[in-house]
């Protein structure tokens, strides 16, 4: 499945002992990414295992909240409430970039120093060194590498460290996918699904996380704006539209609900417990054959996100771009 269950923004590190280069970096790379440039390994190194324990501590904090759940807590709103809380989550480096071809101690011996760090590794190599990587990444100690002779090497960096950060780590799908039925997640790996939902997610949050009761994607954009898209199966349609009757939906939209028109979001409601009356939005197939359908509802919760502790707000506030030396 190319959708990750889980996703949020994180910081980038680049090592490499030419200045020159990194300078570079730090001038075309995207700006929304938040990077860390070493020029020494020692320091890169050490950068990047002070930080286990503060990815075990965010682990465990995820955990709780699902513990929560089961014991019924509603989970949106605890997902809100850890949103706000925990804004040091971006600070958490989720890809290493590292040359290969460096004095003392090469890129392949930084990674290996490097232990259970549990972040994605990206190894730069010459063409001398392209053997090496290859194997390196048949054994599994890189997760890719990139000749630094490739044609528009800036494009093909930026691909491949956005497609790394794009993935859950093994361990954050782990935690969510407890919370989703077999049914659906079988749902969401059928033909076309994963692909528009990690689209989707991709144009129009930066941070979301997938979750089956109620069952969609919470997510957060960059400004700290929040949407659940509502997922819905065509034979789950008629429970819907009873709950909405009960809601005091008019009949037309009783109606629009029943052929798949329209969604209401009254499980959303409910986990926040909100007073207004439920909100009907279009529906949209999603997957070949309408496997399932979705409805975007904007979240208005007093204690979700600040708008201060928004990602973009939090980055503005982390030093400028500049070489660790």
């Amino acid at each position: 499945m190319t959708f990750p269950l889980f996703h949020r923004p994180g910081t980038v590190v680049f090592l490499d002992d030419d200045p020159d280069y990194l300078e570079m970096l730090a001038l075309v790379l995207p700006r929304q990414w938040h990077l860390k440039l070493f020029l020494r390994p020692t320091d890169c190194i050490a950068h990047l295992l002070q930080e286990p324990p503060f990815w075990e501590a965010d682990a465990w904090n995820q955990q709780q909240l699902i513990g929560l759940w089961r014991e019924g807590k509603p989970l949106i709103p605890q997902i809100l409430a850890y949103w706000s809380r925990y804004t040091e989550r971006y600070a958490l480096s989720r890809v290493c970039v590292v040359d290969f071809s460096m004095p003392g101690m090469d890129g392949l011996q930084v990674l290996s120093e490097l232990g259970d760090w549990p972040g994605a590794r990206v190894l730069l190599t010459g063409q001398a060194d392209e053997q090496v990587a290859v194997r390196a990444f048949n054994r599994g100690l890189i997760d890719q590498f990139i000749p630094k002779q490739t044609q528009d090497i800036s494009r093909r960096l930026v691909e491949a460290v956005e497609h790394l950060l794009f993935t859950s780590h093994a361990r954050h799908a782990q935690i969510w996918r407890s919370t989703l039925t077999p049914e659906q997640s079988a749902l969401l790996r059928a033909p076309g699904v994963d692909s528009w939902l990690a689209a989707f997610c991709a144009k129009n949050w930066v941070e979301h996380v997938v979750i089956g009761a109620p069952f969609g994607v919470l997510g957060m954009d960059a400004a700290g704006r929040i949407g659940w898209l509502q997922l819905e199966t065509p034979a789950g349609l008629p429970a819907l539209a009873e709950l909405a009757e009960v809601a005091g939906v008019p009949s037309a939209g009783l109606e629009d609900i029943r052929k798949g028109l329209r969604l209401a979001d009254i499980e959303l409601r409910q986990a926040l417990s909100a007073t207004q009356p439920p909100a009907l939005v279009n529906a949209i197939p999603i997957g070949e054959g309408g496997a399932l359908l979705g409805a975007l509802f904007p979240v208005d919760a007093p204690n979700g996100p600040d708008p201060d502790n928004s990602y973009s707000r939090w980055l503005s506030r982390q030093p400028k771009r500049h070489v660790q030396d």
